[in-house]
């Protein structure tokens, strides 16, 4: 009876075990978490992935088969976009292109980002409250309205179909029309202007990383350099650099992956000139309906922002490792500019001028501009903000604060940005939760990469994606789970959920992170169950971060056009797609008007995040 007994007891024990595993709401949260990101991450991948090898009906006479080959294996779209005679002007061409913006816009940005932060973090500039608050805002303009800017600042009269600023300056000095194309198009179009309005615009990711490794590092260190007899330059070369350097590949892989994805700037600065690139021959062919190609284009794409990440690691993970914080606590003492201050504070103010005041100013002048490129005060005037619709102006359509389409955007607009704001925090912060307290455990490390994939799908892409997945009916076992959902805005929501995910997830980490666990442990003792510790003080605890995730992704959905521009449709139009629409439309004026109804908004969010906020706070919405 005794081996009995014990194995009675071996069976007993293992099913407590197993029921205590399976009631722990903890592993259910987990389960779910990991059921649901594969369900809307890995599967549509996989779907993706696979659809670049089925036939399409449209191709069979390219292919020389039958209705019977519909949905079959092939290989035709890889080899068309690989080794065919269209593959150079379809692929390689665009590939090209985009690696020279991602590359030239990471190099400048990074630059550009790292010199700020040194200059508002080590030295004694003046005026740094200003600065550090100007240096951000930058960010809050989406690229595409700064393309907008720049065009109506540089545009050609032939390429633009107006004169911009500089051109009609130029045009009243007596200067010839083929002049002006000659000195401006160069600057007005293709990959110059692209790459200087990416990195005005991506600079901040840098400036952000770099200055908090900036402010972890004890000044003594750079002073017992000095000390011994170096230069300022050695010092930041041998000391400085090599302490930053970590933060500063991390700004690479931002910059880069957005940069190569980027469609808005793309099609603003690109189109003119005929200037492809990944993103917006991806953009077209799904437009046109070659399905096939177009996921073929966003998988290389993946790719390469994969092995960018890779490559990241192992250059971090090479890299000597330093401590720079230390028991003894630390101190800050600002490096003196001396007689470069006047001259560095001088070239700062210009720049934040020209990067910030005259985009906007721009802007607002081209709202208020009755004809393009004329500057005459009797050209000035109100009609594409009031006007009640002139036949002769716009087709009739009225100004936008009388314009239907622009108040049903506006409504969808901040509909969208509230229920995604509500959801994706609530979703991050979980997902936050789990990440932390699963922190160097399987299930921890899982739903960790799981909701990174998203970030590595460019936004055109992960539109696409979502469109073709969830614009039929999602079925199992011939039960309809999700009805098909194109035009919905369910789709926008769910599609604009899932893309923040890295960034709603990895603000709730952070947050998590600095809750005790010894809080937990100490409820869990008083026989606390778990939704009761998440509810009394998980969730009190991490108000702060769920304020600061909200905002996050309300400022990123606001000004968002990549993404949702494939799953457009006139009842679901945002603001952004509306400017988009206007400028495909030849009436930049009132692309403009909508452009900074927008800027306000996401400027306005701002601002309070920053009254009724802290620091921390601002600095994650703008990264």
């Amino acid at each position: 009876m005794k081996p009995l007994d014990q194995s009675y007891s071996k069976s007993r024990r293992f099913k407590n075990q197993v029921k205590a595993v399976v009631t722990n709401p903890y592993n259910v949260i987990v389960l779910v978490a990991i059921v649901l990101l594969t369900y809307l991450i890995v599967l549509p991948l996989v779907d993706m992935l696979s659809t670049t090898f089925q036939l399409a009906q449209r191709d069979l006479r390219a292919t020389g088969g039958t209705m019977a080959d519909v949905g079959k294996f092939t290989l035709y779209y890889w080899q068309r976009l690989l080794a065919s005679d269209l593959s150079w002007n379809l692929l390689f061409k665009p590939l090209l292109n985009s690696l020279t913006i991602g590359v030239g816009v990471s190099v400048c940005a990074i630059a550009l980002g790292s010199i700020l932060a040194w200059l508002m973090v080590r030295s004694d500039l003046p005026f740094k409250p200003f600065f550090s608050l100007a240096v951000i805002i930058p960010y809050m303009i989406p690229s595409w309205v700064k393309s907008q800017a720049w065009l109506s600042m540089f545009k050609t009269p032939r390429v633009g179909g107006a004169p911009g600023f500089i051109a009609a300056l130029m045009m009243n000095a007596g200067v010839s029309t083929e002049q002006i194309e000659a000195i401006l198009s160069p600057i007005a179009y293709g990959r110059l202007a692209i790459i200087i309005v990416l990195t005005l615009h991506y600079y901040a990711y840098t400036y952000l990383l770099v200055s908090a490794a900036l402010n972890s590092i004890n000044s003594e260190l750079e002073e017992m350099g000095e000390i011994q007899g170096a230069s300022k330059p050695l010092i930041l070369r041998k000391i400085t650099l090599p302490l930053v350097l970590p933060a500063m590949l991390s700004a690479v892989i931002l910059t880069f992956s957005k940069a190569i994805g980027t469609f808005g700037t793309i099609n603003y600065l690109g189109s003119p000139v005929s200037f492809r690139t990944l993103s917006s021959e991806l953009y077209s062919n799904s437009k046109s309906q070659n399905t096939q190609t177009a996921f073929a284009m966003a998988i290389l794409m993946i790719c390469i922002a994969s092995l960018s990440v890779f490559i990241n690691q192992r250059l971090i993970g090479a890299r000597k490792s330093y401590a720079t914080i230390g028991g003894k606590g630390g101190r800050s003492t600002p490096i003196g500019l001396g007689g470069w201050k006047p001259i560095v504070t001088i070239i700062l103010f210009i720049f934040f001028i020209v990067g910030i005041i005259m985009p906007v100013i721009i802007l607002i002048l081209e709202s208020c501009m009755l004809k393009e490129g004329t500057y005459s005060l009797s050209n000035f005037t109100l009609y594409y903000w009031i006007g009640e619709g002139d036949p002769n102006i716009m087709e009739g359509v009225s100004g936008i604060f009388k314009n239907e389409t622009f108040m049903m955007s506006l409504v969808n607009s901040l509909k969208l940005t509230l229920v995604n704001g509500v959801f994706g925090t609530i979703f991050g912060q979980m997902l936050g939760y789990i990440c932390a307290k699963g922190r160097g455990k399987l299930h921890g490390k899982l739903v960790e990469q799981l909701v990174f994939i998203p970030y590595l799908i460019p936004s055109v892409a992960f539109g696409g994606i979502y469109l073709s997945m969830f614009s039929k009916p999602q079925t199992l076992f011939g039960v309809t789970l999700i009805p098909a959902l194109y035009g919905t805005f369910a789709l926008l929501t769910l599609t604009s959920v899932v893309k923040h995910l890295p960034f709603a997830s990895r603000a709730g980490t952070s947050n998590m992170l600095q809750i005790s666990g010894e809080l937990e442990e100490a409820a869990t003792i008083e026989g606390a169950g778990f939704f009761k510790r998440f509810v009394k003080i998980v969730f009190p605890l991490s108000k702060g971060g769920f304020i600061s995730g909200f905002m996050l992704i309300f400022v990123s959905i606001m000004k968002e056009l990549d993404l949702i521009i494939l799953i457009m449709t006139p009842k679901t139009s945002t603001l952004p797609y509306l400017a988009f629409q206007y400028q495909n439309q030849n009436c930049p004026q009132a692309s403009n008007c909508v452009a900074i109804v927008m800027f306000s908004i996401v400027f306005l969010v701002y601002a309070l995040a920053n009254i009724f906020g802290d620091a921390d706070l601002a600095k994650s919405m703008a990264g």
